[in-house]
């Protein structure tokens, strides 16, 4: 008998397989954050969290790679040998560059985020190079479409942060102890890669010997496409985490802890149909993609996203244990307005992935024009109602100026931005 799992379309396989390695990932960072909280208390864990967060900024070179690779492999699958051979070329040089500018930054990453020694800012430095090469290596895999050894990168990631950081802090409750963790399991996605990119099938797909029948591959035009992807996803780091900074700084300490816990439902809400993004890429960023994929994603996103808002909407109070119990009871009565907020982050998020797969440079400063109205709004916040009012109408802008530059420029640009006619 036949297996019935041949039967399934390819995006309905890939789509399970990330879905779960992707949520095994989020679970598992948000399992390791509660446990670091938990065991290194409030002044431990405070030095964590701010090491953590730069961490956040540094990896997006690494999200900047992974998504020139999956643009270029799909663009071009015919040129496989080549691209792979330039990308991986670029992530080891990236990554030895951000390591050393980061071992550079000690001193200062030390004195700024007001660490007990400079170890904690060398592990930072550390943690980049793998995550980096990471970056790389998923991109290719995802290019090709190669589900499950990219599923087994993202479920590593997870599961390679709880496992060694856990440990370490069984070990020694420190931020120290914690970031050596980290560093170390920031290794084991990076060895799956790279043993997924070296597996004997995949190596009888490729021809080493292919001559390129696309562009002219340039190392110069591949390290300006990446820092220009890593420049569109920095702008969306920076929306979507510009309220709760402006939270802190014009409410007052209660109000803006409340604001900070509901934005635990919205994050949850943004990652949650992230598999979405990561299936979906490859066919916008293909020659000859159809004009409405990035459409049927973000209508995904938004059925997805509408069914945790009116979760969160019926079971209120179910939602508000999940962020933080009794003491964050206060939002019941708006916590759906959270999910809301995460479900137009995740469109969001999907039209930047779109504006890199069709390399359309210029629409990224929609979203820094999106940030600077919330910055100018701020002095005019004076609740936690009217902050969230304010990010839902800039953010909904945001994504609808973006909708509408896509639809006027429905084709992915070439592979090499050097061929690529003028942005928009």
């Amino acid at each position: 008998m036949p297996s019935t799992t041949t039967r399934l379309p390819a995006w309905l396989v890939g789509s399970g397989v990330i879905a779960v390695a992707m949520g095994v990932m989020n679970v598992s960072t948000y399992a390791f954050t509660i446990l670091a909280a938990r065991l290194l208390g409030p002044s431990e864990y405070g030095a964590l969290a701010a090491v953590m967060g730069l961490l956040l900024v540094v990896n997006v070179v690494s999200l900047g790679l992974q998504a020139t690779g999956a643009r270029r492999v799909s663009a071009s699958p015919q040129d496989l040998p080549h691209i792979e051979t330039q990308i991986m070329s670029a992530s080891y040089r990236s990554a030895v560059v951000l390591g050393a500018l980061c071992l550079v930054a000690v001193p200062v990453v030390t004195w700024l985020l007001r660490l007990d020694n400079w170890a904690t800012a060398a592990l930072l430095a550390i943690t980049t190079v793998p995550l980096t090469v990471m970056g790389g290596q998923a991109g290719i895999l995802q290019g090709e479409r190669r589900w499950l050894p990219l599923a087994g990168i993202y479920l590593m990631t997870g599961v390679g942060r709880v496992v060694f950081g856990v440990a370490a802090l069984l070990i020694s409750p420190h931020a120290l102890s914690a970031m050596a963790g980290v560093a170390i399991g920031a290794f084991a996605p990076a060895i799956l890669g790279w043993f997924a990119l070296r597996h004997p099938s995949r190596q009888r797909d490729a021809n080493p010997s292919a001559t390129p029948s696309g562009p002219s591959w340039t190392q110069g035009s591949l390290l300006k496409e990446v820092a220009h992807n890593s420049h569109a996803l920095l702008a969306f780091f920076a929306l979507s985490n510009a309220d709760v900074v402006i939270a802190r700084g014009v409410l007052a300490d209660h109000q803006s802890g409340l604001y900070a816990g509901g934005l635990i439902l919205a994050k949850a809400v943004l990652f949650l149909p992230q598999f979405v993004v990561v299936i979906a890429f490859p066919s916008m960023a293909a020659a000859g993609a159809r004009r409405n994929m990035h459409l049927k994603g973000l209508g995904m996103i938004l059925g997805i996203g509408a069914m945790a808002t009116a979760g969160a909407w019926a079971l209120s109070g179910l939602a508000v244990l999940f962020i933080g119990g009794n003491a964050y009871s206060e939002l019941e009565p708006i916590i759906w307005a959270f999910a809301g907020v995460g479900t137009l982050l995740a469109m969001i998020q999907l039209m930047i992935y779109s504006v890199v797969a069709r390399q359309h440079q210029r629409s990224v400063f929609v979203v820094w024009t999106g940030l600077l109205a919330l910055l100018a709004l701020a002095p005019f916040v004076d609740s936690v109602g009217f902050l969230l009012s304010v990010v839902v109408v800039v953010e909904s802008t945001v994504l609808l100026v973006l909708l509408a530059l896509s639809l006027r420029h429905p084709e992915p640009a070439p592979a090499d931005p050097l061929t690529a006619p003028p942005a928009g």
